[in-house]
């Protein structure tokens, strides 16, 4: 019985998928990046052109060209994957990836680091050169990059900024400074661990937000527990707001 082989792509559409390709430098490629060329034969194509290792594939349809480095071929930048990565659930960055997104280091950490408000880990993302954190609160859905690494910042208790403690701080507040982030944090902070209501509580006295705002952190706390603020401890108000001595 006869091998069924499909089809090579149109030569014409393979030439146009080819040169758009090589004239695109390092970056990512889906199928819509060629919506004027019939479907079927760019992804046979791109298809080819992965069996050839001119391409690294990522997930379905999406196609990452590197380039090569002193250190050996680029990896994919964590935004565009960012971008691209979850459908019907955003990733946000994490960890030291999230520190160097808000200024707080200029280290690039060897893999980088991310959440998911999803309960399993975006295929795109396991590529091994990606750390993914799961299970981010819903609630998540509502907030930008930057709302949610000021987050993942204060559930580390700044421990991934480069900055001395009152430097840190002082960026800290002034990113909570920006219009609105304060209250949006606020109202997601009902699914966050007791230390980070605490820390924004701290931090939102420091600001002189509403006094309705810390009214309902203070009451999310129990009167009994004492928290870890770690670098964030020189926070004039943090005794207040029950850190451990």
């Amino acid at each position: 019985m006869a091998t069924r082989t499909l089809k090579s792509p149109a030569p014409r559409t393979a030439q146009l998928v080819r040169s758009q390709i090589e004239s695109g430098g390092e970056r990512l490629w889906r199928l819509e990046d060629f919506e004027s060329l019939p479907i079927g034969a760019v992804a046979q194509e791109l298809s080819r052109l992965h069996r050839k290792g001119k391409l690294e594939r990522l997930g379905k349809g999406i196609y990452y060209r590197s380039r090569p480095t002193a250190f050996g071929n680029s990896r994919p930048n964590p935004a565009m994957v960012r971008r691209v990565a979850a459908k019907g659930a955003k990733v946000f960055p994490a960890g030291l990836s999230a520190a160097n997104m808000l200024g707080f280091t200029t280290q690039n950490p060897a893999k980088a680091e991310v959440s998911t408000t999803t309960r399993t880990v975006p295929r795109m993302l396991l590529d091994g050169h990606t750390v993914v954190h799961t299970r981010r609160p819903a609630a998540w859905e509502s907030l930008s990059e930057t709302d949610a690494a000021v987050l993942e910042l204060l559930r580390l208790r700044g421990e991934p900024s480069e900055l001395p403690n009152m430097e840190t701080i002082q960026r800290l507040l002034a990113l909570l400074a920006e219009k609105g982030r304060f209250a949006r944090l606020v109202d997601v902070s009902a699914t966050e661990p007791p230390r980070v209501r605490a820390l924004l509580g701290a931090l939102g006295e420091a600001l002189g937000a509403k006094k309705g705002l810390l009214e309902s952190l203070r009451e999310s706390l129990n009167p009994l527990s004492r928290f870890e603020f770690g670098m964030l401890a020189e926070l004039e108000s943090a005794s207040r707001w029950q850190a451990k001595e």
